[in-house]
Parts: structure tokens; sequence; C-alpha cells
């Protein structure tokens, strides 16, 4: 394993690939959680605690603002890119994107930052990446919800170095189509609801997206099936067929509002709402939000995708989305990250956590 020590905790890029070498598909932190655990306890500037495989660690300075910087330890399962590479600026390998290069600068300024400006918080956390009950982020909001209060927080998720603000919210919703049974010789006794699915499909392809510009930052919703399930056996018309739907709904909606929209699209359909997470909205009007998109330099946009920024939102913690990663690289065999954008971010946080007021 990897070993995070004082020379790869002081170097982003190091720690990037210290961590992605790190193996942590979800469900599978133990080893992550237990070297950032290891990392950091006995730093004289730093509190840590640790609740599963959440780490947590804080200054207690007295600062009068405090920042939190969080980042997800899982990734999805391994595709033939484990461990890293580099190819001159580019470093392949899976969580190099997602989010493992963005984590690196929580930790690499958890362990070296000894006085900065703002009082911080970090939390290095599991199970991001799969089902919202598993999430760590989630359970500690839940149990230990002291350890995210903050006046503001950064979530270090892919941006292409560019802030992301607010999140799309993102519901399931299974729409069953129903029929008779009968033997496939003699079909006209029965009820094919394979077939009957055809209208959910055609209603999926009339539908049109809404666009929605909040606080400057466009978000595009998207409604689409994911999964069909029907059929009993080769020789039997199937009597119920599922077609799984996701949407992905702008922050100008609630979960009760994007619920409604769904139903109202497959109006006289059968729909059971599976799963559903609330979106953020951007949150700009915030003093420290301001400090930060200027800090970065470049207007900010708006976050095609859900992320646990929804859940600081949900406790009234402004927050935005930024890290080095390219979003679109997240998941995909051939994830990589540019080197020089580890650096980029890395500069720039160390401009926003440590220069003066007004500097």
């Amino acid at each position: 394993m990897a070993v995070l020590d004082e020379k790869t905790l002081a170097d982003p890029v190091a720690l990037t690939r210290a961590l992605c070498d790190i193996e942590s598909v979800s469900g599978d932190e133990d080893a992550i959680s237990d070297a950032i655990e290891k990392a950091l306890t006995g730093l004289d500037h730093l509190t840590v605690e640790r609740d599963g495989n959440v780490v947590f660690a804080r200054t207690d300075l007295g600062r009068p603002r405090r920042v939190m910087l969080a980042g997800h330890t899982d990734t999805v399962p391994l595709n033939d890119n484990f461990p890293t590479r580099t190819e001159g600026d580019i470093m392949w390998g899976c969580g190099t994107s997602d989010m493992k290069s963005g984590t690196a600068l929580a930790l690499h300024f958890a362990a070296t930052l000894t006085d900065p400006r703002h009082d911080l918080s970090f939390a290095f956390y599991d199970c991001e990446e799969i089902e919202a009950e598993r999430n760590g982020l989630n359970r500690v909001a839940k149990t230990r919800p002291e350890w995210l209060a903050a006046d503001f927080a950064l979530l270090l998720e892919p941006t292409y170095a560019g802030v992301e603000a607010g999140c799309q919210g993102t519901m399931r919703a299974d729409v069953r189509t129903t029929g008779t049974r009968a033997h496939a010789a003699r079909s006209w006794l029965g009820s094919n609801a394979v077939h009957s699915a055809a209208e959910v499909l055609n209603r999926l392809a009339r539908y049109e997206a809404r666009k929605v510009t909040i606080d400057g930052c466009d978000y595009r919703e998207g409604l689409n099936a994911m999964f069909i399930n029907g059929g009993v056996a080769g020789n039997v018309v199937p009597d119920e067929c599922v077609v799984q739907v996701n949407f992905r709904f702008a922050p100008d909606r609630d979960e009760a509002a994007a619920e409604a929209h769904v139903r109202e699209v497959f109006a006289g359909l059968d729909v059971t709402i599976a799963d559903s997470a609330p979106g953020a909205r951007p949150g700009l009007d915030e003093p420290a939000a301001k400090e930060f998109i200027a800090a970065v330099g470049r207007p900010p946009t708006g976050k095609l995708g859900w992320t646990d920024v929804a859940r600081f939102a949900a406790l009234g913690i402004p927050a935005v989305n930024y890290g080095p990663g390219d979003p679109n690289l997240a998941h995909k065999q051939d994830e990589r990250v540019e080197i020089p954008l580890i650096r980029e971010c890395a500069e720039v946080l160390r401009r926003y956590l440590t220069a003066e007021e007004g500097a």
C-alpha cells in the first residue's frame, strides 16, 4: 500500500497518486480510511476523530469563520485501470478524476496548513458512489451534525478547476405496465405487458427537458429510461414490465414538485418513486462564496449532476463544487487527471485559505 508520509503529504500530485493506489471501491474503504487517520493523528494543529470509515479533522484557532473541505474516498469498481500510471502531464487511473485528486487537496491542506486565516474542518467519507443510505456524509449529518457545522463548504468534486454551483436533484421512478399471462403459442389469450411499455418509451421520446437559469447558472433537466425488466419464460406472454426512469431536476424544484412532474408525465400509468435526493440552489450571494469565486477568477456554472453539496445545503451551509478532475471522465475506464490542474487548484485554495481579507 502507498505510504502517506510527510514528503507525500507535502505534494498534492504525489498524494493524489498515493491515494489512487489504495484500492477503495465503495464499501471497501477500511485501508484508505486507516491511512488518512494515521497521517493526521498526532498533528498538533488538528483534532482528529473517526466514525466508521469517516475521518474528520478540525482546527480550533478562534477564527471568525469556519470553512469545510470535504471529499469522498471511494471509487466505482475497477476496470483495468488500477494502479495509476503517468504519461507526461497526465495521471491515469481509477479515482484520479472522481475524486481522489480533490480529496488529496483536502488532505494536503489538513496536514500542512497550520496557520490558516479561517478555522478549517475536513471530512473524508465513504460510500458516496452507491445508495444514499450508506453514504458516510449522510450518516454523520444525522448522527454527528456538529462535525459539519461551517460557514462555507468546498466539496472537492471534479469541476475541471472551475466553480460548479449547487447541483441537480435526482429521482428514480419505476413505471409499471401489466398484462395477462398466456402461452406464447396462443398469445391472443393474454395481454403482453412488455408491448404496453412502448407507451412509457414513447412518452420519454417525446419529452422536452427544461433548461433553467438560477443566479446566472444553467441547469438542464433530463428524464430517461435506465432499465427495462420484464418477462417470465421463453414461452410465456409476460404479465408485468417495469421501466426504471431517472429524473435529473433543476434545483428550483423540490422533491415533491419533481415527483408531481414525473407523475404528470406518466399520467394514467402505475408509478412508484423508488429513490430521490434533493438538489441545491447555487447560494452564490453568500460572502464566503463570492470571495472564493473571486479567488478562482472565472464565472461559476451550474453543476450538472448530484453531489453532496445538497447535504450541506440541507443543513443551511452554503457550498460549491471545486476540484481538478474532469467530470466528463468520471467512472470511465480511461479516467485521468491533468497534473497542472492539481497544482492550479492547490494554488487557488492556498490563496483563499491563507490570504488576508481584501488582499
